[in-house]
């Protein structure tokens, strides 16, 4: 093992991956605006609440959490929906509902602005919401491609479960004894053959093990153990909340003892270029991020179209997209 770390609410990551966020708030029920009750709200600092109080964050909503409009430049976001609902909205027109399973991978490229938020929808009971959200970087010669919104519809993502039933790997990136991952957006470092990127969600029952093979390539395998007491990796014990490098060369063998554990996998060969961010924006130099604020400035990314900054698709418990050429797509919310 090359390197442990303990896990908050921010998780470490190593390039090509930018950013990982483990958002898992206990939401109470609704007022019917979307929005916790007021008494709720008092003593948080609203606009930039991301201390935990009452079980929950508001992040940058002041009535609804969430993450209202803000842009994007250079790299890709992928957003795991294990819990709960997300809405979103950009300035490519495309929009969303989604949740239980579901993930969006959306590549800001040249410049987008949307919205993520967390609409309490129930006003008769609690509204939890637990994700990821990982930033993924593009390699230069993508960093000014076209945005491109998709969607991985729980349904549809291939998962490998093993002929005991003991593991389950879920496959959002690459693949996994044989079973391939959906195609990432055309422009993603993840659709480059040689990249070795890989993201699972790894989920293993108690007295139960799983192997994860070399890679092909020179790749950083990064796992991050959140739900569990203790797994064994490699034989060295490895105890809850904590994330770990490993090599990426030789097999991993992650066992689970005392209890049912559940494991990230962030894996992937670096892209190799500098990387200079910015907050929302990453680019390869310093003159290429105050050339994207002169362009944000200037065309504001294609503007927003929405009735709201913290857009949020009315009080229907549904999965929807709509994408920038006006397809719809529905899936249903199983009760």
């Amino acid at each position: 093992m090359l390197k442990k770390f303990k896990l908050d609410f921010q998780w470490p990551t190593f390039e090509p991956f930018l950013f990982c966020v483990h958002h898992n708030d206990q939401f109470p029920r609704g007022n019917g605006q979307f929005a916790p009750d007021e008494k709720l709200l008092a003593g948080r600092n609203l606009g930039e609440d991301f201390v935990e109080k009452e079980g929950f964050r508001m992040y940058h909503g002041d009535t609804v959490p969430g993450f209202p409009v803000h842009p994007h430049r250079g790299f890709e976001t992928i957003t795991i929906v294990r819990n709960g609902l997300v809405d979103h909205a950009d300035s490519m027109g495309a929009a969303g509902r989604y949740g239980f399973g579901d993930v969006q991978w959306m590549t800001a490229g040249q410049g987008v602005q949307h919205s993520e938020m967390f609409p309490l929808l129930n006003t008769d009971k609690s509204n939890p919401v637990e994700l990821f959200q990982i930033w993924l970087n593009l390699p230069k010669k993508s960093k000014m491609a076209k945005p491109h919104f998709t969607m991985f519809w729980n349904e549809d993502i291939p998962k490998y479960i093993s002929p005991d039933q003991g593991f389950e790997v879920t496959v959002i990136a690459g693949q996994y004894a044989g079973v391939q991952s959906l195609n990432p957006p055309p422009e993603s470092w993840a659709s480059e053959k040689e990249s070795g990127t890989h993201v699972f969600l790894i989920k293993i029952k108690k007295n139960s093990q799983m192997k994860i093979p070399p890679s092909l390539f020179q790749s950083v395998r990064v796992c991050y153990f959140f739900m569990g007491k203790s797994i064994l990796v490699n034989s060295e014990e490895v105890l809850s909340k904590t994330g770990f490098v490993i090599d990426s060369s030789t097999e991993t063998v992650i066992q689970a003892r005392h209890d049912d554990v559940e494991v990230l996998v962030l894996e992937s060969r670096p892209i190799g270029e500098p990387v200079v961010q910015h907050g929302p924006f990453v680019m390869n130099t310093k003159e290429e991020i105050f050339r994207t604020f002169q362009d944000y400035q200037k065309t504001q990314f294609g503007g927003w179209n929405w009735d709201r900054d913290d857009m949020v698709h009315g009080s229907e418990i549904r999965r929807f997209a709509q994408y920038p050429d006006g397809k719809i797509e529905t899936r249903i919310v199983k009760k």
